[in-house]
């Protein structure tokens, strides 16, 4: 069991009974609020349209308050709308949010040394969907504000709830402020916020409140004036999150903040909300997670026959999987597909887009109760597919009228959300995605023996695990060398194009630094050592690529760092979705070599990135990878990889070998880390350290576009 997960649910419960338990008691009055024009008259609270149970709690929260008319505060609050984050047109771009910022406005709210050395500070970050919409939800409030007849309004998110003594706070806070403002109201009031890591600028303190000159984390509660709101509408548009932003303009409106928040964000609400600056945070090293987020669960429809339009692009299957189905998808020229071998494709995956069907299994499909059948524009001519014929309860036709809510068909359909990313553009046909190549394999290799396979991830895109998955090893094939180089970098000074960087991942117990690296005639030497602090006691360092490369062939001469629990990387990565290749040699065991691939499905951009094991499996190398220089290669094709040591092929995955292949644009990156979970090399021994890796001749090939995979009907026939 996950304990830190146990522990979170006991928190969220603890706080659920006790909160329930002091809910029932009234709150008391809050004379700061009335209908006297030095007063607070009026709330407005956020909330989705889909999340109808916050607003019926947050007005549970605040029936327990009365205004110093003696009136309940339900009778001054009004619901606002919320911008959803699904609705793609609501979250386009617009003349009201810029979502393009920089590290450095990040660093301007919370300073951190490790994030200002890891990036400079106009690194571009681009806010999330989530991001957007709860900008534009704010920005909605303001032009309430802004147009209403109340001179101050509380502005409230809806997960959030009243501390005890918040009505004493609150009081003394807003008649400090009145004061300091002579009778008028700041134009800005915090009731409710975080410290940016302790880093808040304050002036002016008193018992009650301070005026904040930078670094105040999240708008869940504020005090928001007429006159503020319509500054802030001019100041638009709102670059960056809005709580980052509003930052650069607290002298304008005067801001002011209680001594201590009197207002809270409720610790059990779970929230779907990703965070743009957190990658960067937790690459830096200051956050040891991931997102938060989970992947889709399986969504238990049935099995989903779809055809596609056809297009150069695969739109459809890429949406599929998304939602969280094992998609295979067909090109059309495969043998037919009979009822029985339906039956059995059926045991493996959830979707099928554009099988070749059999009237057999054409027939069972459009009888059965269970099977969802899905459209997209006018394929049926080209299907041989009466539309008539389709049962209407069980299909979604998607067709150019829905383009503003693209998801909306498949999502009524399949009964699950609507996803947060934008319908996906989706991957070209030639690069063969969620093709099941695994039988053409078999033909090419012959009886090749089974490789040992380490615990895979459970997602959506693995095959599952009554699927038995085992690798099939390679043994004595040649790789030739082919294609045309575009980097060689021999490594034995700094390069431009495989360059030092300084930043970290989760998991990693190591801090990489610049000086980890030493360059002689030997290559680039990573070493590992007792540097560290908190909780990343070690010290290393890492190479990435200079640019992203879209296929190719990716080497280096590598001497492995020896020791318990420090593993050697060599590896093709990308974020948003997150997709890898790995080698990588543990120093516990460096007569072995770990070959992994993580898959997530989406276009670029899409905030996709679950899974830590991957699907990885162990190669036997016949030598220590430790005590000399061997070559080690990744052959990232449409449709294939294969690894190879020495020009040796040691080990090939096609699609669904377990998982669809990575097909974007990916950094090369080469590495000494220690990881976290003692699971892959062991607990490090620190009198081993310190410990050197050695990189040499890294090279770049682009192979030739005749290499793309071929097939034929007989080497794509139908899993059994």
């Amino acid at each position: 069991m996950n304990l830190k997960r146990a522990s979170g649910l006991i928190r969220k419960f603890a706080f659920r009974t006790i909160h329930a338990a002091t809910s029932i008691l009234p709150g008391g009055e809050i004379g700061a609020f009335g209908a006297g024009p030095d007063k607070i008259q009026s709330i407005m609270v956020i909330n989705l349209d889909r999340q109808s149970g916050r607003w019926h709690r947050v007005k549970r929260e605040l029936k327990r308050f009365r205004t110093g008319d003696g009136a309940p505060f339900t009778s001054i609050v009004r619901r606002i709308p919320a911008i959803d984050a699904r609705d793609g047109r609501a979250v386009a771009a617009s003349v009201d949010v810029d979502p393009n910022y920089r590290i450095g406005d990040q660093l301007y709210v919370q300073p951190d040394t490790r994030l200002s050395a890891c990036f400079d500070v106009d690194e571009p970050v681009r806010m999330t969907r989530q991001e957007t919409a709860v900008a534009r939800s704010h920005i909605e409030v303001w032009k309430a504000i802004a147009t209403g007849p109340h001179k101050h309004v509380l502005v409230l998110e809806d997960d959030v709830w009243f501390r005890r003594g918040a009505a004493a706070s609150i009081n003394r806070g807003r008649q400090a402020a009145l004061t300091r403002c002579r009778g008028d109201g700041p134009h800005l009031l915090y009731l409710s916020y975080a410290d940016a890591g302790d880093s808040a600028e304050r002036a002016d303190v008193c018992d009650a409140l301070f005026k904040p000159v930078r670094g105040l984390w999240f708008l869940s509660g504020y005090v928001l004036s007429k006159e503020g709101a319509t500054a802030l509408l001019r100041a638009m548009p709102v670059v960056g999150p809005v709580d980052m932003w509003i930052n650069y303009h607290f002298e304008d409106l005067g801001a002011l903040a209680l001594s201590s928040p009197a207002i809270l964000q409720r610790p059990d609400d779970t929230s779907d909300n990703a965070y743009s600056v957190l990658p960067y945070l937790a690459r830096a090293g200051i956050i040891d997670a991931g997102s938060g987020a989970t992947a889709p669960r399986r969504s238990g429809v049935g099995p989903v026959v779809a055809w596609s339009s056809g297009g150069e692009r695969e739109s459809l299957a890429m949406a599929l999987s998304m939602l969280g189905l094992r998609v295979r998808a067909f090109d059309g020229d495969e043998e037919q597909v009979q009822e029985t071998h339906l039956q059995r494709l059926f045991r493996t995956f959830d979707a099928l887009v554009d099988p070749p069907l059999a009237k057999d299994a054409l027939a069972k499909v459009l009888a059965s109760d269970e099977v969802k059948l899905i459209l997209e524009t006018n394929p049926a001519e080209r299907n041989g597919i009466d539309p008539k014929l389709l049962p209407p309860t069980r299909t979604a036709i998607l067709t150019q009228t829905l383009a503003d809510r693209p998801w909306e068909p498949l999502c009524t359909l399949l009964h699950v959300a609507e996803p947060i990313d934008a319908f996906p553009g989706g991957a070209h046909r030639r690069l063969r995605l969620f093709r099941d190549d695994r039988f053409r394999a078999t033909h090419e290799v012959g009886h090749a023996p089974r490789g040992r396979s380490a615990l895979i991830d459970e997602s959506p895109w693995v095959l599952p695990p009554e699927a038995d998955w085992l690798p099939l090893m390679q043994a004595g094939r040649l790789l030739p060398h082919s294609g045309r180089s575009i980097v060689h970098e021999p490594m034995t000074s700094a390069s431009l194009e495989i360059r030092s960087v300084v930043e970290t991942f989760p998991g990693n117990l190591a801090v990489f630094a610049h000086d980890s690296i030493i360059y002689d005639n030997h290559g680039a030497n990573i070493r590992i050592s007792e540097k560290g602090s908190g909780n990343r006691p070690y010290q290393s360092g890492a190479l990435a690529s200079k640019q992203l490369f879209d296929h190719g062939r990716f080497e280096a001469e590598i001497r492995a760092a020896p020791g318990v629990g420090l593993v050697t990387g060599f590896f093709l990565h990308r974020d948003a979705p997150r997709q890898e290749i790995d080698i990588e040699l543990a120093g516990n065991d460096p007569r072995r070599m770990l070959i992994n691939v993580y898959f997530n499905p989406g276009d670029d951009g899409a905030a996709m990135g679950f899974g830590y094991r991957g699907s990885p499996c162990y190669v036997e190398l016949g030598f220590d990878s430790t005590l000399d220089f061997h070559l080690y290669a990744i052959d990232w094709r449409p449709g294939r990889i294969i690894w190879s040591v020495d020009g040796v092929v040691v080990h090939e995955r096609v699609g669904w070998d377990p998982t669809p292949l990575p097909h974007l644009p990916m950094l090369l990156h080469a590495n000494l880390w220690a990881p976290r979970s003692e699971e892959l090399a062991g607990r490090v021994n620190k009198a081993n350290l310190p410990s050197t890796a050695t990189f040499r001749n890294v090279r770049v090939s682009q192979l030739p576009r005749h290499q793309v995979v071929q097939r034929t009907s007989m080497e794509l026939g139908v899993s059994a």
